[in-house]
């Protein structure tokens, strides 16, 4: 982290270290006497959500601000997916199958990378979750690349550890699945998902719905593995049913390969474009017909 900003005021940190050597009378160790922001029981109280919210919105907008990083590609993807050579190890053969698009991943994300060293690692870098499976594979790609990677973990029941190729320096854990689903598309310039499960769907279906419903800008959104998505997913019957749009079919596109995937990227139509309106919604009346007050 860079120096903090000189000022004519003593510095927290010195705070702390002073408050380990007060002398040990009733007064001194009462939790009431701890300094607040150095008191992990204070902190982790019901009432301090909210500063625990912004602390870690901050300290990856800090960090990857300080590290130069401006914009991201993102790789959403199953944690059971294995790397083809360990496919026989997967739970299932249909995890055995999926074990190609490991590599496609790989592939992808090393391609993403070559491109990110042009621009001193700035612009498009790779972001996963920072765990197994293909979020693995991203970030095993970039460093295949030598270049740079983000990690986006989270504490899970089970122990676990960010992968080994993550940026030492760019990898974070979190506690609130929120703030970590906003730092994953912050930056994000293109989001490419693979197979994945509970996991992949929801960050898949947030992502479209910021995008469906204008709150986000239009990103390349590409789906690896178009025999998967339709096997789980029956988009048209959606659109058939009137529950999306026709057009909100437009607002993802299948890709095999890395290669396709990139090509997707460059030719995507209306990227940074944000929509006003939803296709297809029903306008809904006003209550008092129309008038409006002032």
């Amino acid at each position: 982290m860079e120096d903090e900003p000189s000022h004519p005021f003593r510095n927290a940190r010195e705070d702390i270290e002073s408050a380990r050597h007060t002398p040990a009378t009733p007064q001194a160790l009462s939790p009431s006497y701890r300094l607040a922001f150095a008191d992990p029981d204070f902190l982790c109280r019901d009432e301090l959500r909210p500063v625990r919210l912004q602390l870690e919105l901050l300290k990856p907008e800090i960090l990857m601000a300080e590290y130069g990083v401006k914009s991201t590609v993102v790789l959403f993807g199953g944690a059971r997916i294995p790397e083809p050579s360990l496919r026989h190890s997967a739970l299932t053969p249909t995890l055995a199958e999926l074990s190609r698009y490991y590599d496609e991943a790989r592939e992808f994300a090393r391609l993403v990378t070559q491109r990110a060293r042009q621009n001193d690692h700035r612009e498009h870098v790779i972001v996963t979750g920072g765990g197994p499976g293909v979020m693995e594979a991203g970030n095993r790609g970039a460093a295949d690349a030598g270049g740079v990677s983000i990690g986006l973990n989270i504490v899970l029941p089970h122990e676990q550890a960010p992968n080994r190729y993550v940026t030492p320096e760019l990898s974070f854990n979190f506690h609130y699945f929120g703030i970590r689903k906003m730092h994953f598309l912050l930056r994000a310039k293109a989001v490419a998902v693979f197979p994945g499960g509970f996991g992949t769907f929801d960050e898949l279906f947030e992502t479209l719905t910021l995008i469906q419903t204008g709150r986000m800008e239009r990103i390349p959104l590409l789906l690896f593995g178009r025999e998967f998505w339709d096997r789980v997913v029956n988009w048209q019957a959606l659109a058939e049913a009137g529950t999306i749009a026709p057009e909100d079919l437009e607002l993802f596109r299948y890709v095999e390969t890395a290669a396709e995937a990139l090509e997707a990227i460059e030719s995507w139509e209306g990227a940074g474009q944000r929509r006003t309106g939803i296709p297809g919604r029903a306008v809904q009346p006003a209550v008092d017909g129309g008038r409006r007050g002032g």
